[in-house]
C-alpha cells in the first residue's frame, strides 16, 4: 500500500525496505520522514516587502511611504504606499526610516588599517595573517552601509578576497580591486622602499614598479592576469610612504599614456593616488577616470578636470586623520610626520574651493588609512565643505555605480537594479550624520544587519 503520495513521487512501504537493504542498515520511520521533509514543507518564499517612510533614490528622486519589492536579489517593483504582502513573504517596517542604495566607497585599502605598528608589520605578517584582519575590517565596512568598495591597492590577497565574499564564504561588501598599485622606482607604492641592505629588491611590473612604457604595458597585463578589476597608480609621492617627497610627480608622460591605454584596452578605468599639480595635470592629460586626494590642487588643475571630465575622490576622512595622529608622537615615522602635517591642513580648504568651481566629485575615503567602518563619516566632511547632502548620498551612489562601469545594476533604488539597500531613522538630508548610524543593510536581497 502506498504510505505518503504526493505529485511527482511517492514511495511505499516495500521500496522503504529495499532501501534498508541496500545501504546495510536500520532506518528509522523518523530518519525517512527527514528525508522527506523538503518535499512536505513550502520553499521559503524570496520575497521581501520594504514599507518604506522615505526613498532617496541615488540620482536625486525621493518619494515617501512607498513598498520596495526585492525578489531573487534584484528590487522587482516599488509601489506607492504600504503594499500587504503575498503569503509567505518577508516584511520589514522602514516607515520611519530613510531607504537608499546600498553605499559604494571608491577608495578603501581592504588589507590593512593604520596603526603605529603598521610598517614593522609588513615584515612580521603573512598573507594569512593580513587575510583573517581583512575579513574583520570587512565586516565593519559593510555594517557600516558599505554595500561595494573599490580597493586602491595592497598585496594581492584583496584579490582572495574579494573572491570569497562573492562565493559566500564571508561577509563584506562587493570589492572591485586594483590589486597591486602601480608605481615608479622608489614612489609611492614601491613595494621595496623602506628597507635595509639585506631586505633590498629591485621591484619591477610584476611587484608594481615600472620604469618605461614597455614595463607600464606589462604591469597593466600582470594586474589583468592577476584578476584586477582596474587599475590604480600613484602619480605623485604619498603622505604615508617612507620618502621625503610627498607631492611630486613620478611618471613620464608616455608611462602614464601607456597605462590608460593598456587599461582601456583590457576594459579596465583607472585610478590616479595625486597630491602636487604637476602629477595631476599629466595623469588627467593622459585620460584618468579618477584623481584620487587631489590634495594640493590649483585653479588651473581644476580647470583642466572639468575639461577632461575627470572625477576627482577627495578622501577629506584620510587628511584628518593622518593629520590628527601626526600629533601623536611615535604613530608615524618622523619622515612621515611633516608631511601628514602639511598636507592634511590643507585638504579641505582647497577642495572646498575645487569643488565650488565645478570639479566633479565622487565618494571615497581612504579607509584602511582612517578606520573601516567610519567610512560615513566622509558624508559629513563633504557637507561642511560645501556639498549639499542629496549631492553627497549621490557621490556615493549612482556617480560611483557609474564609475564602476555598474551604472545599469548598482547605486539606484530601481525596478531591476540589484537590491543593495541601506536605511536609517530619521531625514539624512536635514542631519547628514545620520549615516553614520546605519541599521538597516541589504545586500544582494540578503539582510545582513
Amino acid at each position: 500500500m502506498n504510505v505518503f503520495c504526493f505529485p511527482k513521487i511517492s514511495f511505499n512501504v516495500g521500496t522503504f525496505k529495499s532501501y534498508e537493504y541496500l545501504f546495510g542498515m536500520k532506518y528509522s520511520i523518523q530518519l525517512f520522514l527527514l528525508f522527506l521533509l523538503p518535499f512536505i514543507l513550502p520553499a521559503q518564499s524570496s520575497i521581501t516587502y520594504l514599507h518604506c517612510g522615505r526613498i532617496l533614490d541615488g540620482v536625486g528622486g525621493e518619494l515617501t511611504e512607498q513598498t520596495i519589492v526585492v525578489e531573487d536579489g534584484k528590487i522587482s517593483r516599488i509601489e506607492a504606499g504600504y503594499v500587504g504582502a503575498a503569503a509567505g513573504a518577508k516584511v520589514v517596517d522602514l516607515k520611519q526610516s530613510t531607504v537608499m542604495p546600498g553605499f559604494i566607497d571608491l577608495h578603501v585599502h581592504v588589507e590593512s588599517e593604520l596603526n603605529p605598528r603598521a610598517y614593522i608589520e609588513r615584515f612580521t605578517k603573512n598573507p594569512a595573517d593580513v587575510a583573517l584582519r581583512a575579513t574583520t575590517y570587512m565586516r565593519k565596512t559593510i555594517a557600516a552601509g558599505f554595500t561595494t568598495v573599490r580597493d586602491l591597492g595592497g598585496s594581492g590577497v584583496n584579490i582572495s578576497l574579494r573572491d570569497a565574499i562573492n562565493e559566500g564564504y564571508i561577509i563584506g561588501p562587493r570589492i572591485f580591486t586594483a590589486e597591486k598599485a602601480i608605481a615608479t622606482t622608489g614612489g609611492h607604492a614601491d613595494p621595496s622602499n623602506g628597507r635595509n641592505e639585506e631586505l633590498a629588491f629591485d621591484a619591477g611590473p610584476e611587484a608594481g614598479v615600472v620604469n618605461s612604457a614597455d614595463e607600464a604595458w606589462k604591469a597593466v597585463r600582470t594586474r589583468y592576469k592577476n584578476g584586477a578589476d582596474c587599475i590604480k597608480i600613484t602619480a605623485t609621492g604619498g603622505v604615508l610612504s617612507v620618502a621625503k617627497d610627498g607631492q611630486g610627480a613620478q611618471f613620464r608622460n608616455e608611462e602614464l599614456e601607456a597605462i590608460v591605454t593598456a587599461a582601456k584596452e583590457y576594459g579596465m578605468h583607472t585610478a590616479a593616488h595625486a597630491h602636487g599639480v604637476g602629477g595631476m595635470q599629466r595623469a588627467i592629460k593622459a585620460g584618468i577616470t579618477t584623481i584620487e586626494h587631489g590634495t594640493l590642487m590649483d585653479d588651473e588643475t581644476a580647470d583642466l578636470m572639468i575639461e577632461y571630465g575627470t572625477y576627482l575622490v577627495p578622501t577629506l576622512s584620510a587628511g584628518s586623520y593622518v593629520a590628527e595622529k601626526a600629533k601623536t608622537p611615535g604613530f608615524f615615522p618622523a619622515i612621515i610626520v611633516p608631511k601628514a602635517i602639511e598636507i592634511g591642513s590643507q585638504q579641505k580648504e582647497i577642495f572646498t574651493r575645487n569643488y565650488a568651481r565645478g570639479v566633479k566629485i565622487a565618494f571615497g575615503t581612504d579607509s584602511g588609512v582612517s578606520p573601516h567602518g567610519d567610512n560615513a563619516k566622509e558624508f559629513g566632511y563633504l557637507v561642511e565643505c560645501g556639498v549639499k547632502p542629496m549631492d553627497a548620498i549621490i557621490s556615493a551612489t549612482s556617480t560611483a555605480a557609474m564609475i564602476l562601469g555598474q551604472k545599469e545594476t548598482l547605486g539606484q533604488i530601481k525596478p531591476g537594479f540589484t537590491a543593495d539597500i541601506v536605511a536609517v531613522l530619521g531625514n539624512p538630508l536635514e542631519d547628514i550624520h545620520l549615516l553614520e548610524k546605519v541599521d538597516f543593510v541589504m545586500k544582494d536581497g540578503r539582510r545582513v544587519k
